[in-house]
């Protein structure tokens, strides 16, 4: 009874066509879905008493949009750059004394973003073909502020700009008139954002952090 259920299964099922592959270039654009983070490393006087302990609160949703530029220099490679925005925000608690001291420490993010990736594929199965790709993206932050705002109880700053490296799988699913990659991709930034100068009379906030790295998930979605 096994067998008949066995042969069906491996059925070679038709495959849409894929001009797209056989070109040297192609475009697209891409939606995507991400939670920025930080990697924060605190200072050696948070051991001391009195002293504030930072963390990260729970992780906000953002969104990316991007264009696709794919170069396909050989049939298993490929080289994108996806020029881009991208924007979400981080929340940062302080604790003191193991009790929640601020929670109020917001901060915004718009990003400008240039990833240069290369994109490794797999052989193609029927109508999907699987990937992995890794790269780096360099990133302005837009929103982060020059100077503090005396309006907004934010006692800490960020650099604007950022390297991140970002390494990441996903799937190709050809459909009859275009592609649809789904992809999951981690991005961390390899600098300390942190902008050394802190808050006229709220320098504990600053002080309270050694180094602080950006670090960011993504979902995304390839029209090609």
């Amino acid at each position: 009874m096994l067998i008949p259920f066995n042969l069906l299964g491996q059925k070679q099922k038709p495959k849409n066509k894929s001009w797209y592959d056989d070109k040297l270039f192609h475009f697209g654009f891409s939606l995507g879905f991400n939670t920025m983070d930080f990697n924060i490393t605190p200072s050696q006087t948070y051991l001391q008493a009195d002293s504030l302990y930072p963390e990260v609160s729970i992780l906000n949703p953002g969104i990316n949009i991007q264009i696709v530029t794919d170069l396909h220099p050989a049939n298993h490679w490929d080289i994108r750059f996806l020029p881009g925005v991208s924007f979400g925000q981080r929340n940062i608690r302080y604790y003191k004394n193991k009790v929640l001291y601020n929670a109020n420490q917001r901060l915004e993010s718009s990003f400008i973003e240039f990833p240069l990736l290369l994109k490794y594929k797999g052989d193609r199965l029927n109508n999907v073909r699987p990937y992995v790709v890794t790269g780096l993206n360099f990133r302005y932050d837009l929103a982060a502020k020059k100077e503090y705002d005396e309006e907004k109880p934010v006692y800490v700053r960020l650099k604007r700009p950022d390297l991140y490296y970002e390494a990441g799988a996903g799937l190709d699913f050809y459909l009859i008139y275009f592609k649809l990659s789904v992809e999951l991709k981690m991005s961390n930034g390899l600098f300390n954002v942190l902008v050394n100068e802190p808050a006229s009379g709220k320098e504990q906030y600053r002080n309270a952090i050694d180094k602080m790295r950006s670090q960011m998930w993504i979902v995304a979605f390839h029209f090609e």
